[in-house]
């Protein structure tokens, strides 16, 4: 289900009172320098993390709804494995473990599309106001994504996974250095489900209409990064070029760094290229839209 995207108030930002009284002012100079010590992109982290922790309620819901479905692929993945051990170069373990770890990715990579406000301020006109801030537009979403991703991931991602534990048992990694290759591939992993989705909104300044692009993203998103089952499962060479695709990055090269299923630093590499590719054009498609921008209602 959609995250929520709620407008809040950003403490960082001068109060609209025009008449603050002396305690007013006391508690702004002290907001304000708290803010400089802060970088604005960190500051812009917490944002999109408070943002998203408005609403609690949502999340849950989502984490019940991934949990529950995640039981449902479960049981088929069992079957399916039970017939064909060995599948894929996966035990039955590894597979509910995959099974729970790709629902937990849900949330935190958006993977059915979503996530950014810019379609919507391009239509209503209000892209023009972020393009001309003195911080870059792509960035300054990027961080607010970030901690989207960061809160999405702890309230709807984790739960997924202890339902899964708790009634068929997954695998766990003990190594501190396990932990730390998967969450580094995590990171890298919501950067570049961000580099997508940007491409895919910034789309609406050129074809006005995003939906059919937006099919177009979900259907290569859920099917090409390994959401629905594992890409060793496909045949030859089409196994191999869908590993070697960005969408790969968001969800089954970090799956097999959780599963140990891959090489470490090959693995991180293809998704720091893939992230920066992504991030390039991302680059490239907002200086293109400072020239020539197609505004509904502008």
């Amino acid at each position: 289900m959609p995250s929520p995207t709620p407008a809040t108030h950003n403490p960082c930002l001068p109060s609209a009172n025009p008449c603050p009284g002396p305690g007013t002012l006391r508690n702004r100079a002290l907001t304000h320098r708290r803010c400089k010590t802060i970088p604005l992109y960190a500051r812009l982290v917490r944002y999109g993390f408070r943002k998203h922790a408005t609403y609690v309620g949502a999340a849950l819901a989502g984490a019940f709804t991934n949990s529950v479905f995640g039981i449902l692929r479960a049981y088929i993945l069992i079957a399916l494995w039970q017939a064909r051990p060995g599948l894929a170069g996966y035990d039955l373990i590894d597979a509910v473990t995959y099974c729970f770890i790709t629902q937990a990715f849900i949330g935190p990579m958006q993977l059915f599309g979503g996530g950014l406000g810019i379609p919507e301020r391009i239509r209503s006109g209000d892209i023009a106001l972020d393009l001309v801030r003195p911080a870059s537009l792509q960035l300054w979403s990027l961080a607010e994504d970030l901690g989207r991703a960061l809160y999405l991931f702890i309230v709807r991602g984790l739960p997924p996974m202890f339902v899964g534990a708790a009634l068929f048992g997954i695998f766990v990694p003990t190594d501190p250095g396990h932990w730390l290759a998967f969450l580094t591939g995590f990171m890298i992993a919501a950067v570049a489900s961000f580099g997508w989705r940007y491409l895919v909104a910034l789309s609406v300044c050129w074809l006005v209409d995003d939906r059919g692009v937006a099919v177009l993203s979900l259907v290569f998103t859920t099917f090409m990064s390994g959401m629905m089952v594992p890409l060793h499962i496909f045949p030859g060479w089409f196994a191999d070029l869908a590993r070697s695709l960005p969408w790969a990055a968001m969800v089954q090269l970090p799956t097999d760094l959780y599963l140990g299923k891959g090489p470490v630093l090959e693995t991180l590499a293809l998704q720091a290229f893939w992230a920066a590719v992504l991030l390039g054009l991302g680059a490239l498609g907002t200086r293109a839209i400072r020239h020539k921008v197609v505004i509904q209602g502008g």
